[in-house]
């Protein structure tokens, strides 16, 4: 029962002990320019973007977001990112969570405001705070 945990805990600590003695290494190792590259995708999409969307598409709450947005707001500058379609994709909402503190799918940003998911942003939507952050710009 216990070996589980075990392991998990080692590899974490094997982990750990392995990026600290890369840090101090002048050049970044081969992940650690994954983690960059994939960290820039996702913040120059959504600085490049007033309205960026990271979305699966088979996701039905994705469709659901991304119809609204064309239809509602289709002059605004729109990105919509298909994760599923990027072999990255798994590391881009890793890093969405860590950004956020969301990894589902929609995650929608307004003029670099994490708005949230679906949900989240008909609620927005719906109370006005979507249009506040469009005017913000």
């Amino acid at each position: 029962m216990f070996s589980h945990l075990y392991r998990a805990i080692s590899s974490r600590l094997n982990a750990n002990l392995f990026s600290s003695s890369a840090a101090s290494s002048s050049s970044p190792s081969a992940y650690q320019k994954k983690v960059m590259a994939v960290k820039d995708t996702v913040d120059a999409a959504i600085n490049g973007n007033t309205i960026t969307v990271f979305s699966k598409t088979t996701c039905p709450f994705c469709s659901r977001a991304k119809d609204t947005i064309q239809k509602t707001f289709p002059d605004v500058k729109t990105e919509i990112v298909e994760i599923d379609e990027l072999s990255e994709g798994s590391a881009i909402q890793n890093y969405l969570q860590e950004k956020t503190g969301q990894r589902t799918v929609p995650n929608i940003f307004i003029n670099q405001k994490h708005v949230g998911g679906c949900d989240d942003f008909h609620s927005k939507l719906k109370n006005g705070q979507v249009n506040a952050l469009l005017a913000a710009a």
